[in-house]
């Protein structure tokens, strides 16, 4: 499956923001198969001329989550500390976000969560409890997911929260199954920022307690960083014109992007090395084997597969699903 990344392709119109755009965001889940300069963790196929508003089908996602929901059997569970205390509980506690388009969005209408890392937290609901509605969710910030876990405060976070060794000392991680790198965000009538370089002595806003500041120091040393607690907080500096970019997961870029049709541009080029989204889970238990069992039946079944489609592939008309990233034991 090498094939071009549609990504370094991306241009920046609001059509091509979701046609390619989000067609690049999807296909990072192939990422962790290739080098960080994702030249083979594309898929298959190119940017679909396809036409799309963006928005999630809830019909078609619901229907999912409902078909798709299995049950563990008693003896899988009871052979588990961790799903032991979370069946016993009535409830799966999840840390997660409320405002990320592709990932994990609350529709305020019906006050459910939809979106990739959502329906995952929905399926091992249901996969423990019977119910994927089931759900505890608290709303958790980049400097808080280990802290919730740590304090027993929640089970699971999903959260696009990418695995790297500082956080392996405080928690467990399940997975990867996604694949993200750095994207640089600036506003649309921005004409001065086209590439990493030009990044020296600007004000770049980044996410505390992400990957991102650590890796704008490596990178652009140049910049001038500015740290929010939040990507909402983040965004608003940069509109602003407090900061004169923003950096994070690419993934939530895109979100940014179909939320906000025409306020933004995208940078093609990408920076850092690739982020595998983990689950994360309390350290020293035994959360991570059960879940990571758990997270290959959902591959195996292609259950991963259609959750990529409903939340990311139908919504800019590309049909091709990516390879979801080797689960680490």
């Amino acid at each position: 499956m090498a094939t071009q990344n549609p990504l370094d392709k991306i241009m920046f119109s609001r059509r091509q923001a979701l046609a390619v755009g989000l067609g690049g965001a999807a296909a990072l889940g192939l990422a962790a198969c290739g080098g960080s300069n994702g030249s083979d963790s594309s898929s298959s196929s190119s940017s679909s001329s396809t036409k799309t508003s963006g928005k999630l089908d809830k019909t078609a996602y619901d229907k999912l989550i409902k078909e798709s929901s299995k049950q563990a059997d008693d003896a899988t569970i009871s052979a588990s500390t961790w799903a032991s205390k979370v069946k016993k509980a009535g409830k799966l506690r999840v840390g997660g976000v409320q405002t990320s388009e592709l990932f994990s969005y609350l529709d305020e209408k019906d006050n459910k969560l939809r979106g990739f890392d959502a329906g995952l937290s929905q399926l091992l609901a249901a996969y423990i409890l019977g119910d994927s509605s089931k759900i505890d969710n608290t709303q958790v910030t980049s400097d808080t997911r280990e802290s919730v876990l740590q304090n027993d405060q929640v089970d699971a976070v999903f959260a696009t929260y990418s695995i790297n060794d500082d956080r392996k000392k405080l928690i467990d991680f399940a997975g990867p199954y996604f694949t993200s790198r750095q994207g640089i965000l600036v506003l649309a009538s921005n004409t001065d920022i086209k590439t990493v370089d030009d990044l020296a002595g600007k004000k770049v806003a980044v996410q505390s307690g992400s990957t991102g500041p650590s890796i704008v120091k490596e990178e652009v040393p140049k910049a001038v960083q500015k740290q929010y607690k939040t990507d909402e907080e983040a965004r608003a500096a940069l509109e602003q014109h407090r900061v004169d970019a923003y950096i994070i997961d690419q993934t939530m870029q895109m979100g940014s992007m179909i939320s906000h049709p025409g306020k933004y541009r995208l940078l093609k080029q990408l920076i850092g090395p690739k982020d595998n989204y983990g689950i994360g889970l309390p350290k020293g238990s035994d959360a991570a084997k059960f879940v990571n069992a758990w997270l290959q039946k959902v591959e195996d079944d292609g259950v991963w597969e259609k959750l990529w489609k409903v939340c990311l592939g139908d919504r800019i008309g590309q049909k091709t699903a990516p390879k979801p990233p080797a689960i680490e034991d």
